[in-house]
């Protein structure tokens, strides 16, 4: 049996779908930003394409029970404001690099190679705005230093 139904009657459906899935997403939980980023190093610009998290819920979760992310790919918490940073790798498989940045999006700090799996609390002693997450090794691969600078709308000049 087929059910046919006049193409108004429809769209009062589809809506109603988006308001019970609206009603279904826990508060809190907005879907994050994509955007393009830009590390600038001594060797040159390199390009990241990164989901920017901002509501609490995504910057508690950030990659969590991820298997694996490209090499190009990262993950940038926006804390909005300058204040000491604590992270942990708990329910993170793969390694990653910890980039801590102030609010013009300088470097501040650099975590390399986070041990996944772990509860250890990841900190460094500078206020920071931001930290980028990135594949474990990419600090080393593109000559990420302290004082280099991350370029995304995020950051004031």
């Amino acid at each position: 049996m087929t059910l046919r139904l006049p193409f108004h009657r429809l769209l009062s459906l589809g809506a109603v779908l988006a308001a019970l899935m609206a009603l279904v997403i826990a508060p809190g939980l907005a879907r994050a930003e994509h955007n393009k980023l830009t590390i600038v190093t001594a060797a040159g610009p390199h390009d990241f394409d990164v989901d920017v998290m901002r509501s609490q819920a995504d910057l508690e979760k950030g990659l969590m029970f991820r298997k694996s992310i490209p090499a190009d790919y990262g993950m940038l918490f926006d804390f909005q404001r300058e204040q000491t940073i604590m992270m942990w790798m708990k329910n993170t498989y793969i390694p990653l690099d910890m980039l801590f940045m102030d609010k013009t999006g300088k470097v501040v700090g650099i975590i390399a190679n986070a041990q996944p799996m772990s509860e250890k609390i990841l900190t460094i002693p500078v206020p920071t705005d931001a930290v980028l997450e990135v594949r474990g090794g990419t600090a080393a691969r593109i000559g990420l230093k302290v004082g280099d600078t991350v370029r995304d709308p995020i950051f004031s000049p």
